[in-house]
């Protein structure tokens, strides 16, 4: 066989050479040690977390190193692509804070090692897909889908590993004549890689999360180029990975059983092999054992999820962070105030097995963010969310800045902030209560009578003044406890309530849902503060006339 021959009968108008490319896409001037790495997924229209997971990590990698982070969208499976998934990925991406050096945009590319959409590089597939067939390490073939798929059934039937290796391999040694004939014919070829491995022999693979692996040759001659000259994903990545200067490859272990092929297509090209940092899935309990997380059985796989519940980017980012590296909450609890990413991040600390997401955990880690917060900070990314998931609550927001701000100030700064809120979907129940639209009319204890709660709205109007400190206050709502015949000592209360009508705290709580038409608030005194006088009274007697 003439393979030169071939590869030009195949690949008449392909001039250029790898040399050329070589040089229109050189060497990266960074710093010695640096990591370049990609984020490159499919624009399937469905961004999830472990995209994320391996966004940070990529992220962090290229990032503390002095590196370059890019985005490369993966499209050459047309038939999955979702109209407007690009966008949809940028988007997202960005909202969680993965800022990319250089790669794919909303309005185009960013970057001199473009175009970073695969469908857009064909020409440069083709100028390695003539190589290796020059090279006789890629050849032609013309098999349909139905003999595919008669040779699969036959594999089957005689229980053989599947796939177009060794003897079925019908088109590897054909001679010229045969593919003149096919091409001369019409018939759609794809391009197949002509492996030498061979299953019987083993060797030796560092993955930098997995470590020292045992692998084994690849025997399968797999499809390089498809029918219409759009390459697979497994040709494209190793080109584009050369091409781009791709330091390390960040992705799912759910790859691993590609990696023979993947180091094999590598070497066959002359070029560098990647350092690979192969993650492990993100799991959840069910039940009593753990699986991984499913697009279709769990929401919170999908990152829209959580920006719809409300968490904060920090939040999301922080409990990722702890997923990806065990000592990241010692790390935080010694540096409370400092900003993540002087965290020393390291993919030697993965768990090579992945990571059981807990939603519980991520929910506290968002209650304590929050809380770190200012209100102005509060107020700023409440806004933000409302406007896109609840505009009505928005409004009310914005209507007095102020106000809103000073509701949210409640209970923040000191040792000891309130933590009333996980995600900002929580945020209306929590305060609605301050505008009026949202005010619930109370359900008193039936254990009270309608006189009784009467009677202490009552006193506490005839006793209210505005300015009064909080402790003056509270000194005025314990008078109205005893002289209606409850008990302040509330240790005696707890030790024997049947031996009073009530206490101090449900005096106080007929004043609360009085007000908030809530048994729970923020401080009591310092929402009448913010109500003010007239709005705290004209509540009051509203329910004191319902009664």
């Amino acid at each position: 066989m003439d393979h030169q021959a071939l590869a030009e009968l195949l690949f008449p108008n392909v001039t250029d050479t790898p040399a050329q490319l070589e040089e229109r896409f050189p060497l990266r001037n960074v710093p010695e040690g640096a990591v370049i790495t990609r984020m490159a997924p499919s624009p399937t229209g469905f961004v999830h977390l472990g995209n994320l997971v391996q966004g940070l990590t990529s992220e962090r990698m290229a990032h503390q190193s002095g590196g370059v982070l890019f985005l490369r969208v993966e499209d050459t499976d047309a038939k999955r692509e979702v109209p407007g998934a690009v966008k949809v990925l940028i988007e997202t991406l960005k909202h969680y804070g993965i800022q990319f050096d250089e790669g794919a945009t909303i309005d185009g590319d960013n970057g001199l090692y473009g175009p970073y959409r695969q469908r857009q590089r064909a020409d440069i597939y083709h100028v390695y897909a003539k190589q290796l067939v020059s090279q006789g390490m890629a050849y032609p073939c013309f098999c349909t889908e139905e003999e595919l798929a008669a040779m699969r059934e036959k594999q089957e039937a005689a229980k053989e590993t599947t796939g177009y290796y060794g003897k079925y391999a019908m088109w590897r040694d054909r001679p010229m004549e045969d593919i003149q004939q096919a091409l001369s014919a019409n018939k759609p070829w794809v391009l197949r890689f002509r492996s030498t491995g061979n299953i019987a022999n083993q060797f030796k693979f560092s993955d930098l999360v997995k470590g020292d692996l045992t692998i084994t040759e690849n025997d399968v001659d797999h499809v390089l180029l498809k029918s219409d000259g759009i390459p697979t994903y497994h040709f494209a990545h190793a080109v584009d990975d050369h091409l781009m200067r791709t330091t390390h490859v960040v992705r799912g272990d759910e790859w691993l059983p590609t990696l023979p092929f993947h180091i094999q297509l590598f070497k066959a090209l002359g070029f560098k092999l990647p350092k690979y940092v192969h993650i492990g899935p993100l799991m959840k309990m069910d039940g009593t054992s753990k699986r991984k997380l499913s697009k279709r059985k769990d929401p919170e796989l999908a990152l829209t999820f959580y920006k719809a519940e409300g968490f904060p980017v920090s939040a999301v980012y922080e409990y990722i962070m702890t997923l990806l590296n065990s000592n990241y909450e010692d790390w935080r609890r010694a540096n409370p105030t400092a900003p993540a990413t002087d965290f020393k991040f390291s993919p030697k600390k993965l768990n090579p097995a992945g990571n059981l997401f807990d939603y519980a955990k991520l929910t506290d880690v968002s209650k304590n963010e929050i809380a770190r917060m200012d209100a102005q900070q509060v107020y700023t990314e409440l806004l933000s969310w409302a406007k896109e998931f609840d505009p009505e609550f928005a409004a009310e927001l914005e209507r007095d800045p102020a106000y809103t701000t000073a509701i949210l100030a409640i209970g923040r700064g000191g040792k000891k902030p309130r933590k009333d809120l996980a995600v900002w979907k929580d945020a209306k129940d929590y305060m609605g209560f301050f505008y009026d639209q949202y005010l619930v009319a109370p359900t008193f204890d039936d254990k009270f009578s309608s006189e009784t709660v009467a009677t202490v709205l009552r006193k506490f109007l005839e006793k209210f003044d505005i300015a009064d400190d909080s402790a003056v206050w509270f000194d005025k709502v314990k008078e109205i406890t005893v002289e209606i015949g409850f008990t302040t000592d509330m240790k005696a209360y707890k030790a024997d309530p049947d031996a009073f009508p009530g206490s101090v705290a449900d005096v106080s709580n007929f004043i609360r849902q009085a007000v908030t038409g809530k048994t729970n608030s923020p401080d009591l005194y310092t929402v009448m503060q913010i109500l003010g006088y007239d709005r705290t009274k004209a509540r009051i007697q509203n329910v004191m006339n319902s009664l």
